[in-house]
């Protein structure tokens, strides 16, 4: 019996490293001037930092999956939002997944977060800190109505509304990910104030969290930004269009990932010989 437990236990083992990429085996960021390249669905980054794991305005959940690192700017960015939020006494800042040491795949969960330029930000926020257990095994809070046209009342705090917009407001910012039902929320909200929905982009899941995705930074020259999202709002039809039936196919399609830039290649080949 004990023979056969260890020979299951190497399976495990054996299965578990056969789904984890390559980036998952560099455990410390690649020395150099920081620099985001590729896309943030197929890149890398070199010298990453990590988000320091102490700090009285926010809190780092997960932390023994090591996906605390990101480009200078997004540190930055993370340590100015929830600064802001601190002072403005909306709660305790939850930060989720940003990026592995020198970015690159995930083996699940994400097809971003790949440049060190996206963080999950979970969008409640707790008046009193996390315990150790609570940040090592989170229960994300669904804000999303089962019929998923609507926010849930009972868990939309105008703190929320706060924080998103705070984030948008940023000029490092270049999108925000909500469900398209938080969008929807945001839009009745905004009142007068409309100019930075534009950046909040409705998209499938993200019922808990806003996906915060920055710029390419300066000095990254192959850094590929996205297109600016279109002129106004986003509440008008397009935003409609997501309450629609979902027609066959609506959903995103998984595909096979492209090959690396090859700077990303090139990292690697370097650092896993």
């Amino acid at each position: 019996m004990k023979r056969l437990l260890l020979a299951l236990s190497a399976l495990l083992l054996s299965a578990t490293s056969l789904a984890a990429t390559p980036w998952q085996r560099i455990q410390h960021p690649i020395a150099g001037a920081p620099v985001s390249v590729g896309s943030f669905a197929n890149g890398c980054i070199v010298g990453a930092q990590a988000l320091p794991l102490n700090s009285p305005n926010y809190q780092v959940m997960r932390q023994d999956q090591r996906r605390y690192f990101g480009h200078p700017d997004l540190i930055q960015f993370i340590q100015r939002l929830t600064t802001q939020a601190h002072n403005l006494q909306l709660g305790n800042v939850l930060i989720g997944d940003m990026g592995m040491a020198a970015g690159g795949r995930f083996s699940s969960g994400h097809a971003s977060h790949q440049t060190g330029l996206d963080v999950d930000i979970w969008l409640q926020l707790p008046k009193t800190r996390w315990t150790a257990q609570q940040l090592l095994k989170p229960q994300p809070l669904d804000l999303v109505a089962p019929d998923d046209k609507r926010v849930r009342t009972r868990h939309w705090q105008p703190e929320i509304d706060s924080l998103i917009k705070l984030a948008a407001k940023d000029d490092e910012v270049a999108r925000i990910f909500v469900n398209p039902a938080i969008k929807k929320q945001l839009c009745a909200d905004a009142g007068a104030d409309r100019d930075w929905l534009r950046k909040v982009r409705p998209w499938f899941a993200h019922r808990a969290h806003m996906h915060v995705r920055l710029h390419c930074p300066q000095g990254s020259s192959e850094c590929i930004d996205q297109a600016p999202p279109p002129p106004g709002d986003g509440c008008g039809a397009e935003l409609q269009s997501w309450f629609l039936p979902k027609q066959p196919g609506s959903a995103p399609v998984k595909r096979e990932p492209p090959p690396l830039p090859a700077a990303c290649q090139a990292l690697l080949d370097k650092h896993l010989l």
